[in-house]
């Protein structure tokens, strides 16, 4: 366990990965039978911040949920896959990326169903926690890396509004 002050071993990214997979029951549907959003961002969450607490090795919780757009919905008895990832980590914050996806069980065909930034504040015994640093190694992570800096800088501007 890293003391407060202290900084952690740095982390790759692939390594805070996470993957969920959730069926879509009636429970979870509106009127028309597909997903409440409210339901796919409770998912959402959950994925962002396990990913987020795999990377910080301590609790992390929701600061902030960029933008979403939902794309395509997902229907009753479709499968609801999410997938998280660490893309930024800063002092005491990181931001998290998650995709999530439809599945036809009976097809395996996939579809988009919303994406979105998730920012996660790291604590122990009650107080912000320095976080590692995050080791990019893999092409397809290095675009969200960079312009990760750029989305931090739009979300701090928008708070002092």
């Amino acid at each position: 366990m890293n003391a407060p002050d202290s900084l952690p071993s740095p982390r790759r990214a692939t390594d805070s990965i996470t993957r969920m997979t959730e069926y879509l029951l009636p429970t979870h549907a509106n009127a028309l039978g597909n997903a409440f959003g409210g339901q796919i961002l409770a998912w959402m969450d959950l994925c962002a911040a396990i990913c987020a607490q795999r990377f910080a090795g301590c609790i992390c919780v929701t600061a902030g949920i960029d933008e979403l757009s939902f794309e395509q919905p997902v229907r009753v008895g479709h499968v609801v896959r999410l997938e998280a990832r660490v893309t930024a980590a800063f002092r005491t914050s990181c931001e998290v990326f998650v995709d999530v996806r439809g599945e036809d069980p009976s097809t395996g065909s996939t579809w988009p169903c919303v994406s979105g930034f998730m920012t996660f504040v790291a604590f122990r015994d009650g107080k912000p926690m320095k976080l590692p640093e995050l080791l990019v190694t893999e092409p397809d992570e290095l675009s969200l890396h960079e312009a990760a800096h750029a989305r931090r800088a739009a979300r701090l501007a928008r708070r002092q509004k």
